[in-house]
C-alpha cells in the first residue's frame, strides 16, 4: 500500500492550514503546517516529507533565511509563496535554491499542481542499463542515485539542478534554448520565466566550479561543454 507524500507548509496563518490540508486530500497528498520556522526546521529534520512550501513572510526569520538554512542541510523540493507581482522575491528565492514559487493570492488548484510537478520531477526515474552514469572528464552524473561528483568530489545539487544538469548531460554538446528547459523541467503549466534558467545555471556552475562545463550560446540557450571520460561511450537514447 502506497502512503500519500507528505508536505510541510510554513506559514504563520494559522486559518490557512487547515483548509489546503483538506484539499490536499483530494489529490491524495498529505499537508502538514508548521506556523514558525524553528518548528517547521524541526520536523523536517525528523524526516518524511517529500516537499516543503515556504511563505516568504515569517516570525523568526523569513522565507528567505529558512530557505537558505533548509538547503544547507536538505535538497528536499522547496516552493516558495512570493508576495504578487514581487519579481524580486521571486528571484531571490531561485538565488536560494528554491525550485519553484506561486505568488499570493494563489488558488488552492494551481499550489497543489505545482507540487505535483515537483514531485514527479523527483520520483522519475529513467530507464536504466546495467549502469547508466553519465562520465565526463571530471564530472560524474549518476541518474539512479541522482548523485553527481565534480573532479572526485560529490556535489549536494537540489532537484532542479540536478534535473537541469542531467537534461544538459544526455544529450552533450545540444544547444537548450531557456523556454526548452523550463518546458521540460517545470512543466507547461508553470509561468514562464526565463530568467529562472539563468540563476539555476549559475549556481550549478558555482557548485561544479573549477570545472566549467557549461556552455552559453548567446542568444540560443545552454549546452554541455565536456569531453566523455576516456573510458566511457555516449549514452544510448
Amino acid at each position: 500500500m502506497l502512503t500519500m507524500p507528505r508536505i510541510l507548509l510554513i506559514d504563520d496563518d494559522d486559518q490557512l492550514g487547515p483548509p489546503l490540508a483538506t484539499y490536499f486530500a483530494r489529490f491524495e497528498l498529505q499537508l502538514v503546517q508548521a506556523t514558525r520556522p524553528s518548528a517547521g526546521l524541526a520536523l523536517l529534520r525528523q524526516g518524511g516529507f517529500d516537499a516543503a512550501i515556504l511563505d516568504v513572510m515569517l516570525p523568526e526569520m523569513d522565507g528567505f533565511e529558512l530557505c537558505r538554512t533548509l538547503r544547507k542541510e536538505s535538497d528536499i523540493p522547496v516552493l516558495m509563496l512570493t508576495a504578487r507581482g514581487d519579481v524580486m522575491d521571486r528571484v531571490v528565492g531561485l538565488e536560494l535554491g528554491a525550485d519553484d514559487y506561486l505568488p499570493k493570492p494563489f488558488e488552492p488548484r494551481e499550489l497543489v499542481a505545482r507540487i505535483q510537478t515537483v514531485l514527479r520531477r523527483r520520483v522519475a526515474t529513467p530507464k536504466v542499463n546495467t549502469d547508466d552514469t553519465l562520465r565526463f572528464e571530471g564530472l560524474q552524473v549518476d541518474p539512479v542515485t541522482r548523485s553527481v561528483q565534480c573532479l572526485g568530489k560529490a556535489v549536494d545539487l537540489t532537484s532542479t539542478e540536478f534535473d537541469l544538469l542531467y537534461m544538459l548531460a544526455r544529450e552533450r554538446g545540444k544547444v537548450f534554448s531557456r523556454d526548452d528547459i523550463l518546458n521540460q523541467l517545470r512543466g507547461h503549466e508553470a509561468d514562464l520565466f526565463t530568467r529562472a534558467v539563468d540563476i539555476v545555471i549559475s549556481r550549478l556552475r558555482k557548485k561544479l566550479e573549477p570545472l566549467d562545463p557549461i556552455k552559453t550560446l548567446r542568444n540560443a540557450g545552454y549546452s554541455l561543454a565536456l569531453p566523455y571520460a576516456s573510458d566511457a561511450h555516449a549514452p544510448q537514447n
